[in-house]
């Protein structure tokens, strides 16, 4: 057990702070510090000796350089095994620091302002911090390093308790360190590449060396089958954009990887919709999405899509789910349900459901959705992506048949354009009056994926429009949509045999809307 006799503490974030070093110096436990963290302290009546009168040097350059100094990293950096190293110290007179508090500057929340100029992203990152981080992660066989003030409370109770910190606990506090000064250094070198490439005219948009960083938020019960382990991550620094991976649960077993997925997927699929609307997800595909006037409305024409395939899925929701809505959907099972809120005895009435997995929509901004990365690993490296985030306007469609959608069969396309927007590849969505009639995803011909659309459909498809995520190789899927009852059909053409698959349109009597936006999700 390695006796904690000198701490050295500087940090930005004080919270908690009074207490955790009110409890080291009520052990005996001398405390050093930098400039603001020594004069909150004494301010609160703690003692504190500051880092000049260890150094007998001056901070300088107005606070850049500081900890930056051999008497503070020897102190840390000195095995204490090591009788040379010991020497060294009584050689020069420096007593050894057994525990350093750090925190850092704020770099992520000041680039994150609007309107935040370079030098004042500059100014925010941490130097001395940085060091006086991993010098003590890097000795924590003989030193602890607090980063996070959550940690307060356990490191005062083991000191407490023992005088010193065992060395699991000083291995685990020198893990999170340089996993926060990683992720710190990460967030510059996203920051500073982004300014660089704004400077560059013409420059790609995907950095040399890509480094995304998440932050564990708990393990899951299993992965996507019981005999894989999976956990969930949360992505660093976009804590304010609402997600599914930020949602909070609020009733139910516990949340599985593969509700997460779906309710992504569905979360991903509503934000395409700005009035009431009900997306049922199942394996991370629709089957079933509808608007309505109001949610009730909405849910009860998703759900009449394919109340089959809809039986074990989950819904998702992008209004305040009601009382009325919620008591439609207690009779069916469903895995999951989340919504932005909860209205008054909404949560009640769906709590009936023991097992139902009921989660809200943290609160805040979309983000921007243009700058959203989307990755696949493959074997040794991975695929980054833009997110697919263009869908086609009314104004901006071409029609290249001689009959022309009508207004309401325009507005039918639009939305059977966005639901197959999110169904897996190759994609057909059949709809009318705002609800999805019928759905084909992941078949390997575009044909196949219509026939089962059709029979999903059955007589509703009568009378529908058809999207395509992708064109149409052959005049075979529109002699087989003219048979089911599709009027008007929206694809972004291409094939070399586009001229023929508008001719059968043509025949057929259907309109056709080109887009030139393909739309794959594999």
């Amino acid at each position: 057990m390695q006796e904690i006799k000198q701490a050295l503490i500087s940090v930005y974030d004080k919270i908690g702070l009074e207490e955790f070093a009110r409890g080291l110096s009520e052990l005996g436990i001398k405390i050093i510090s930098t400039g603001g963290t020594a004069k909150f302290l004494r301010e609160k009546g703690i003692p504190v000796e500051e880092i000049n009168e260890v150094t007998k040097f001056p901070e300088i350059l107005g606070g850049r350089v500081k900890t930056l100094h051999p008497t503070i990293h020897a102190g840390i950096l000195a095995r204490r095994d090591n009788a040379a190293d010991m020497e060294t110290l009584t050689e020069h007179q420096i007593s050894t620091i057994d525990l350093v508090v750090v925190n850092l500057y704020p770099f992520r929340e000041t680039v994150a302002k609007p309107g935040v100029t370079l030098e004042e992203a500059l100014e925010n990152i941490d130097i001395g911090g940085q060091a006086l981080l991993r010098a003590a992660a890097k000795n924590f066989r003989a030193v602890g390093v607090v980063v996070n003030p959550d940690r307060y409370e356990k490191v005062l109770s083991e000191l407490r308790a023992t005088g010193g910190l065992n060395e699991g606990t000083r291995e685990e506090l020198a893990l999170e360190a340089f996993a926060h000064a990683s992720a710190y250094d990460l967030a510059i070198h996203a920051y500073l590449e982004d300014v660089h490439q704004h400077k560059s005219e013409g420059a790609s948009p995907f950095p040399p060396i890509f480094q995304p960083t998440y932050r564990k938020s708990n393990d899951l019960i299993y992965g996507e089958n019981p005999h894989q382990r999976g956990a969930l991550y949360d992505e660093i620094g976009v804590e304010k954009v609402p997600g599914v991976a930020f949602a909070r649960q609020l009733h139910g077993k516990e949340v599985s990887f593969n509700n997460l997925a779906d309710l992504d997927a569905g979360w991903e699929l509503l934000r395409e919709f700005e009035e009431p609307t009900v997306a049922i997800i199942k394996h991370q595909n629709p089957c079933g999405v509808a608007c309505g006037k109001s949610l009730l409305e909405a849910f009860r024409k998703a759900y009449a899509c394919d109340p089959t395939s809809a039986y074990g899925g989950v819904i998702t929701v992008n209004r305040l789910l009601d009382e009325t809505t919620a008591k439609e959907i207690v009779p069916v099972f469903f895995e999951a349900i989340i919504a932005p809120g909860y209205l008054d005895g909404t949560l009640e009435t769906l709590k009936g459901k023991k097992n139902l997995r009921i989660l809200e929509f943290p609160a805040g901004g979309e983000g921007d959705r243009d700058t959203t990365w989307q990755l696949l690993q493959i074997s040794g490296g991975m695929l980054v992506q833009e997110k697919d985030a263009i869908l086609i306007r009314r104004e901006e469609m071409k029609v290249v048949t001689r009959k022309k959608p009508s207004d309401e069969e325009l507005e039918d396309l639009i939305f059977a354009l966005k639901v197959a927007k999110h169904v897996k590849s190759n994609a057909i969505s059949l709809a009318k009056g705002k609800q999805t009639v019928g759905i084909g995803a992941g078949q390997m011909s575009r044909i196949d994926s219509l026939d089962l659309a059709v029979r999903k459909a059955g007589e509703k498809a009568v009378g529908s429009v058809l999207a395509s995520d992708g064109f149409f190789p052959f005049p075979d899927s529109i002699h087989r949509a003219a048979e089911a009852g599709v009027t008007a059909v929206i694809q972004p053409g291409g094939s070399i045999r586009d001229g023929e698959v508008i001719k059968a349109a043509d025949e057929h009597g259907i309109a056709m809307v080109l887009t030139g936006i393909r739309h794959f999700r594999h």
